[in-house]
């Protein structure tokens, strides 16, 4: 039974008035205000005009008082409480945010303090038959944590190190501070009667010669003592179907099952994400006790960390096939959770898989997600690195009940996300590891490495016992000597836009240098790193984005309100990012066109750098995937689902077959082809060389014969040769297929502010019947792009370059099916418009 109608919230002041008074079920709420549940209490106020939009203008100063309130939820259902002796009731709260105490019927059933997971409460005898009231108050954050100590390291506030709730609401630097109140998830009443299934854990023990053996764990609670209890298991696919039935012995039951030529679940890109449907009925007798059904995937997973040589690797390997993991960071969808439509799950991750993207990295600053993420992973054949939510801070495990509370956390997360495919590896933390042992090094921390206890001990060994199909990893960046080191395990690259100096040694300081060389994506070159779990620079929003979110007669480079939407304060790193590249923007239309340019050729870089060095380099996953609210952050996608340039790119350099040019200018420039597929290719590459007005300047022909699963450089030319005469700065490489078996890619011989570029006249033939665009233009359009004043709007390609022979087609779609009015469709290029 849902618990999700007719609830009321009201706030008031801190000790205004007696939880007793407001918990009974007599008390007077009638002029309460209704609410949504599953939501959250910001949603509701700015649905009711009770606080601006936060995401407006600078309105989440205005509506910080919410996070100084008390805040009560009242709901009452009607339920028939007709019951046998072996039967119980169980309510379940499935999230609170964050601190709540939680009353039924008057009588206070207990308090939480830990948002990521579900919370159950025997209410056998509490609930009467007829009508029932439940309350829910919720403390403030800051008045539960006042007397806390708050003088350890942590980045973006000390309050939060204390706080079991999502780390980013606290503030980052892409993300507002917005602290979150309210029933986030959903509400249950669930009747029981003598046993209820606690968990089930299904994994693949192994998988040899077209056989696989999956072994089903089965765990029940019983309330009801000497009644015998069996299990009927089913496991089915569209060509298979398993059935056994087990006893149930001391609350457990263990079943293996041998399965010939399984569906093997691989990633999207390697073959298909195959699931088996899972049933677990628990019976007593004939009798229908509980149930439990869920997908699961028969694969291994490993991650090989040295190769047949003994030399250090981070490579992936499912179903013994190694992959190069390509993909991004995952941060929360919103800053407001609970009322963040499933919707949005669907669509970002169908983005994810559209971009050639194998992996998501669920950061630890944010929450264990939704089930509908990772159900959507597992269908869409997308890897997922979860991290454990801790992150760029020291966490106080000295501390007896925090420990408790996280002990309680852990186990809950492991047995609630065990049984999904995709999973692919635990993480203790978010560069607690690496930045402890840099601050410390540097003079900055003196205290222990608290929060080890949890990583190093807690996790491992309830690892050990929960899931042991699955490798864990202390930390992100961690291995070698420094735990941001390239020689083993996962890197962080922050030597672009951070501008860390590096390589570095344990106990030696980290150097910064915040200068053009210092923080230019053109030393990703540089990094041999085995595996990196984040690399990234920032890109502006999009237009729709940014003016929806502005007051008027601020949208102009340079404004209080823009700066506003950068919550990284080092503002200087991306206008040196940008100075390399593009040179400074002089306005806000500069700034929009020369940000996400040198975010998407910086991110092209560094991805095709990467995937060339495979598989010595095993993985890259950009930071970040998307946004939380509507700002200028790394994200690729930005919050109202409008991606950006480096998206668009993305699709091209993610491509399962890649041929791409490593040169820098004045550098020779070598010719390799990346092949992730596991078949050999054959085809032919065409190497050509235009000037701006569509005249051939060079074209060079290379048959390639490129085994599977390999990265290969197969020619190298000089700048001479191609160039013939012609001055670098007035030409385009172009590499492409002759049998069309990988993406064109476009390549400058000079940075973007060297190059000349004339002036482009575009022509433009709008199709609204059938929702495309085509355009041709007069001589080469650099950055072509495409803007309609709506959010969800997918374009087949954006942001593209254009020669003046080719016309381009593009078709337009909304994320949600809708039929789009093209009537305020606009088409630029960086160098012209139509």
């Amino acid at each position: 039974m849902l618990i999700n109608k007719n609830w009321k919230i009201q706030y008031f002041d801190v000790g205004q008035v007696r939880d007793l008074t407001i918990a009974d079920p007599n008390y007077i709420d009638h002029f309460w205000m209704s609410a949504k549940v599953p939501g959250d209490v910001h949603s509701i106020l700015r649905e009711k005009n009770l606080i601006d939009d936060p995401f407006f203008g600078h309105n989440d100063l205005k509506s910080k008082w919410v996070e100084e309130k008390v805040w009560w939820y009242r709901t009452e259902f009607t339920f028939e409480k007709n019951l046998d002796q072996d039967e119980r009731l169980e309510l379940i709260f499935e999230g609170l945010d964050t601190f709540a105490t939680v009353y039924l019927n008057g009588v206070e059933l207990g308090s939480t303090e830990n948002m990521f997971i579900s919370h159950t409460f025997d209410v056998t005898r509490e609930i009467v038959d007829g009508r029932n009231v439940l309350a829910v108050k919720f403390n403030p954050v800051s008045y539960q944590l006042k007397d806390k100590e708050k003088n350890y390291w942590a980045g973006f506030g000390k309050d939060r190190i204390w706080a079991r709730k999502a780390q980013y609401h606290f503030g980052w630097d892409w993300g507002p501070q917005i602290l979150t109140v309210g029933i986030w998830k959903e509400v249950r009443l669930e009747k029981r009667k003598i046993a209820k299934i606690e968990s089930v854990y299904a994994r693949t023990l192994d998988i040899q010669d077209s056989r696989a053996l999956v072994q089903i764990d089965i765990y029940t609670k019983s309330f009801v003592k000497g009644k015998p209890l069996h299990a009927e298991i089913t496991l089915k696919d569209p060509e298979q179907q398993f059935f056994q039935t087990v006893n149930m012995e001391q609350d457990r039951a263990t079943l293996k099952l041998n399965i010939d030529h399984p569906n093997l679940w691989w990633t999207h890109d390697l073959g298909e994400p195959n699931l088996y449907q899972l049933s677990v009925v628990l019976k007593w007798e004939d009798e229908v006790l509980d149930t439990y059904q869920t997908e699961i995937g028969i694969r291994t997973m490993e991650v090989m960390q040295r190769d047949r040589e003994g030399n250090p690797r981070f490579t992936f390997v499912l179903n013994g096939v190694e992959i190069f993991a390509k993909g991004a960071n995952w941060i929360p969808v919103d800053s407001f959770l609970g009322s963040a439509p499933e919707s949005r799950y669907r669509h970002l991750i169908q983005l994810a898989k559209e971009a050639n993207m194998n992996m998501l990295r669920v950061w630890g600053g944010g929450i264990y997600e939704k089930d509908i993420f990772y159900q959507e992973c597992n269908r869409q054949g997308i890897l997922v690195w979860q991290d454990f939510m801790f992150a760029c801070a020291l966490y106080p495990d000295y501390n007896r009940n925090y420990m408790e509370n996280v002990r309680e956390e852990v186990v809950s997360v492991i047995k609630r996300l065990r049984n999904h495919p995709s999973i692919a590896l635990w993480c203790g933390n978010n560069e607690n590891d690496w930045l402890y042992e840099v601050e410390r090094a540097a003079g900055n921390i003196h205290t222990p490495f608290y929060g080890e206890k949890i990583y190093h001990e807690l996790i491992p060994e309830l690892l050990e016992e929960l899931d042991p199909s699955r490798v864990y990893w202390p930390s992100s960046p961690y291995g070698g000597n420094d735990h941001n080191s390239e020689e083993e395990g996962d890197r962080h690259n922050w030597q672009v836009w951070h501008g860390n100096v590096e390589p570095r040694k344990f106990g030696q300081n980290l150097g910064q240098n915040i200068s053009v060389e210092g923080v230019s994506f053109r030393n990703y070159k540089k990094d041999r790193t085995r595996f990196c779990s984040e690399f990234g620079m920032h890109a502006s929003a999009n237009r729709y984005t940014l003016e929806k979110n502005l007051p008027e007669g601020t949208f102009y480079w340079g404004s209080d309100e823009l700066a506003y939407r950068n919550k990284d304060y080092h503002h200087i790193k991306g206008i040196l990012l940008m100075e390399g590249y593009t040179g400074i923007p002089k306005n806000v239309e500069e700034y929009m066109n020369y940000s996400m340019l040198t975010q998407a050729e910086g991110l092209k870089y560094g991805m095709e750098h990467y995937r060339r060095n495979k598989p010595q380099t095993s993985g890259a996953l950009i930071w970040q995937l998307n946004d939380c609210w509507p700002g200028t952050s790394w994200s690729m996608i930005d919050y109202y689902l409008l991606p950006k340039a480096s998206y668009y790119y993305s699709k091209k350099f993610n491509a399962p077959l890649l041929f791409t040019l490593e040169h820098d200018p004045g550098d020779d420039l070598h010719l390799w082809i990346v092949n992730d597929r596991l078949e050999d290719v054959e085809d032919i590459l065409v190497f050509e060389v235009f000037r701006f007005n569509g005249e051939l300047v060079y074209s060079k022909e290379f048959f390639i014969d490129v085994k599977g699963n390999t990265s290969t450089r197969i020619a190298s030319l000089t700048e001479a040769e191609v160039l013939q005469g012609q001055p670098a700065e007035q030409v385009v490489v172009r590499l492409k297929s002759l049998k069309k078996k990988a993406e064109e890619n476009y390549y400058y011989l000079r940075n973007h502010k060297d190059l000349q570029l004339p002036k482009a006249k575009l022509q433009v033939k709008v199709i609204p019947e059938k929702q495309e665009v085509e355009i041709r233009t007069d001589c080469f359009a650099r950055f072509v792009k495409l803007e309609l004043p709506a959010e969800k709007i997918i374009f087949s390609d954006n942001f593209f370059d254009l020669l003046p022979s080719e016309r381009k087609i593009i078709k337009i779609r909304h994320l949600d099916g809708k039929t789009i009015s093209l009537d305020g469709l606009s088409v630029s290029a960086i160098n012209g418009s139509a």
